[in-house]
């Protein structure tokens, strides 16, 4: 068996050592790189040879990668590096890293082209200036395969114990039985779709129900896929903590099945909640579990991989979740947060949020490409995709917030952003609406703030001691305008909006590069991944998500049959009521009054969703005026954990009320509360976005690249939100329950083909009420 090893990958893992710094960040964006090198490939001889596929072999290692340059009159092998900043604020350990890879690639080069001696030098080249540093040694082909040989040495324990892992994973793989012992309806179906997929090597859009166990039925095809289609790792990608922990919990429960199965589990946590010590920044003088991070990584990677591994008593391990993680991490004095990316580099299974993969600067994605990883994507909850993506590729700023900053910054940084309070005045002064979208991005704007946002990276890398929230927030604010006015286009709106009656002098505003269309930044990432499969109860209609998306032409779509049927969920459409913002005043009474009917016909637990909590509070208080006997509860503003929690726990076995709730919040999806806890719901919303300027800016692009605009802005975005909250009422097959979906326009055709196929839609007739009036 051969295993292959990048060789960057490599190096990191045999020279890289001493302490985690930061502080030479950021590196140019991707597009400054490609171009950066360009510049310097241009400037060479017209015999100079550019990514040369270099590989070579040490016992069962393969080590492959592309080598920058080289100069063929020279002699000379160069590996650049492009950079902002002073180029001797850069660590040692990492310029230590830079000669490593390519000393390998000497060697690789000397031994492909039989070359007895070879000229090394490292390019660094400074986006801002355009000039080259160069660094040279020269060394003896025999020299550089003696270093080759170390560090394979280094390595090949390593990789041998990764071999045996491997072999015995697949092994028991492919003995692994379904935990159930059968497959619930629709089940089956799901995971059929899914393995066939892998098997085609193309991409899934899966509309499947509720309650049929969506988590353990993609992952289990995926993992016998992983086995069978030689398949890297599986990572599980998910909206919201709680699809984190039903995709451990499924794990767990594949596991007990298998307690044979040496599956590694990792579970991944945002940064912000992994960090120990947020006041401070991460960098050696800074940070103790910075310090040392590299030489005391190896020894917390071996107890991160032992507790994962199958025990002697035959009980199932724990996976690698975040608390226990972070134990292993503080036990060995690291940093978690940098512990949990070394380790996805080594597990089976990473679970972790949509950004890990699909963002900017996805973690996962760029692993996935140093590594050459052949990796499966399981992405739940897939509806919440276009929202998440469109603001993973945004960036707003406002301006009052660089006014404060102002004023407490350094001095050497006030004339920078002095020069960027300018430009921003100047396009508050001509622009006389309170919202507009511009065609163009301002370039004088756009100037200043790159100037202003290299001034803080050299501030920083010079006071490394020096933490201030505000201004790395807008730090890394501007970073962001800079990476996303590189590829700005028909998929972006850049748009002002300043505050209503504010005075031209001193306006404030806010300034948005606002992504619409993800496709272009995510169709790269889909075309990296063996299969990616979206998953989701609303996934319709699927050329919506398949254009918004960037879902390849040969992406596979698949809408599982329900083990549910009609006669389960009376669905009732209240056709006299109209939830439209200009008549919600006159529809409290009406929908009160059919909540409380439907209530006296059967007690028990509901939920009530309406557009906003401002109508909600209304709804809530006219029914409470009518029906004071009914308990209510009510989700408010800014909800934390516990208080969601608690909100939940009204609803059990024996309480009846109403529980008044935002459609498209907490409670629109992602809840499960099966039987008696709930027995029907009332849905007074299509869930319609707003109607503003942003959303017809929307429309109208939307309109122009997909000739859909209304149903792309508002009818598909609304509907999804409303067949998730109905799809709270029936979560088993032995569920019972009443949906009320509350507006006239529920009648019209168009509406009715985006709900559920087993859905029987009646009308209500509303009862004459004879309640009197309090």
């Amino acid at each position: 068996m051969t295993y292959v090893v990048a060789v960057r990958a490599l190096c990191e893992f045999t020279a890289k050592t001493g302490d985690l710094d930061l502080r030479f960040t950021p590196s140019p964006t991707a597009q400054e790189g490609i171009a950066g090198h360009g510049v310097v490939t241009s400037r060479r001889d017209d015999d100079y040879q550019t990514e040369i596929s270099l590989s070579g072999d040490f016992g069962p290692l393969h080590v492959r990668g592309r080598a920058d340059g080289y100069d063929i009159r020279a002699n000379r092998l160069e590996e650049i590096k492009t950079y902002r900043g002073d180029l001797k604020k850069m660590p040692d350990n990492q310029r230590a890293l830079h000669w490593a890879q390519v000393k390998i690639y000497g060697h690789l080069l000397c031994k492909d082209q039989g070359l007895e001696k070879i000229h090394l030098a490292l390019v660094y080249f400074d986006i801002g200036s355009q000039k080259e540093t160069v660094l040279h040694e020269d060394h003896t082909a025999a020299d550089l395969q003696t270093y080759f040989e170390q560090q394979c040495g280094l390595f090949l324990q390593w990789a041998q114990q990764e071999m045996a892992h491997r072999a015995e994973r697949d092994l028991q793989l492919k003995a692994m039985r379904f935990p159930y012992g059968d497959f619930r309806p629709g089940q089956r179906q799901l995971a059929e779709a899914m393995y066939r997929a892998s098997n085609r090597k193309v991409c899934l859009l899966a509309q499947a129900p509720t309650g049929i166990g969506k988590t353990v039925g993609s992952l289990f095809p995926m993992l016998k896929a992983s086995a069978d289609h030689g398949i890297d790792k599986v990572f599980f990608l998910a909206a919201k903590t709680s699809g984190r922990q039903m995709a451990l919990d499924a794990v767990d429960l594949i596991r007990e099945g298998a307690p044979l199965l040496p599956l590694r589990t990792l579970e991944m946590a945002a940064k912000s909640t992994a960090c120990v010590n947020p006041d401070k920044a991460c960098h050696g003088e800074s940070c103790p579990l910075a310090k040392g991070f590299y030489d005391r990584l190896p020894a917390a990677r071996e107890s991160a991989l032992a507790i994962m591994a199958p025990s002697e008593s035959g009980s199932a391990p724990p996976a690698l979740d975040r608390d226990t993680l972070r134990a292993i991490a503080l036990a060995h004095n690291v940093c978690p947060y940098y512990l949990s990316s070394e380790m996805a580099r080594w597990c089976d299974i990473v679970i972790g949020d949509y950004n890990y993969y699909f963002d900017s600067s996805a973690m996962l994605y760029s692993l996935t490409q140093l590594n050459d990883w052949k990796v499966n994507i399981l992405v739940d909850e897939a509806h919440n995709m276009v929202s998440r993506a469109r603001k993973m590729y945004s960036a707003d700023m406002e301006h009052d917030g660089l006014r404060q900053l102002r004023k407490i910054v350094p001095d050497e940084l006030k004339k920078p952003l002095d020069r960027v309070h300018k430009q921003w005045n100047q396009l508050e002064k001509d622009q006389t609406a309170e919202y507009q979208s511009y065609a163009e991005l301002p370039e004088k704007f756009m100037g200043a703030l790159q100037t202003a946002s290299t001034a803080i990276s050299d501030y920083m890398a010079d006071h490394p001691g020096y933490v201030e929230p505000d201004l790395q927030s807008f730090y890394f604010n501007a970073l962001m305008f800079a990476r996303l006015a590189e590829s700005f286009g028909d998929h972006a709106l850049f748009d002002i909006e300043k505050a209503p009656g504010a005075r031209a002098s001193n306006s404030n505003s806010v300034l948005c590069i606002r992504n619409i269309v993800p496709a272009p930044y995510l169709k790269p990432r889909f075309e990296s991944t063996h299969t990616t499969a979206l998953f989701s109860a609303t996934l319709s209609p699927w050329n919506y998500f398949g254009d918004m998306l960037g879902m390849p032409e040969t992406t596979a779509w698949v809408d599982v049959e329900s083990p549910f049927v009609a006669e389960q969920l009376s669905v009732q459409v209240a056709q006299h009521i109209s939830t439209r913002y200009a008549h919600r005043q006159q529809s409290l009474r009406p929908i009160a009054e059919l909540m409380g009917q439907q209530y006296a016909t059967q007690r028990g637990n509901y939920l009530a969703f309406f557009s906003s909590f401002d109508y909600m509070e209304k709804a809530a208080n006219q029914f409470s005026e009518l029906y004071p006997e009914v308990p209510v509860w009510r989700q408010s503003r800014r909800m934390d954990e516990a208080e969601r929690a608690q909100f939940l726990d009204r609803f059990t076995l024996d309480s009846e009320g109403i529980g008044f709730a935002v459609l498209g919040g907490s409670f629109g999806e992602g809840v499960d509360l099966p039987g008696a806890r709930l027995i029907g719901a009332f849905v007074a919303t299509l869930g319609l976005p707003q109607v503003n300027p942003v959303n017809e800016q929307i429309r109208q692009r939307m309109e122009t690249i997909f000739g859909a605009g209304y149903d792309y802005t508002y009818t598909y975005p609304g509907m999804q939100k409303v067949v998730q909250a109905a799809g709270r009422v029936i979560r088993t097959q032995s569920d019972r329950g009443t949906v009320y979906l509350i507006d006239d326009r529920f009648g019209r055709p168009e509406i009715q083909e985006l709900m559920p196929n087993w859905w029987r839609i009646d009308r209500y007739a509303p009862i004459p009420q004879t309640r009197p009036a309090k």
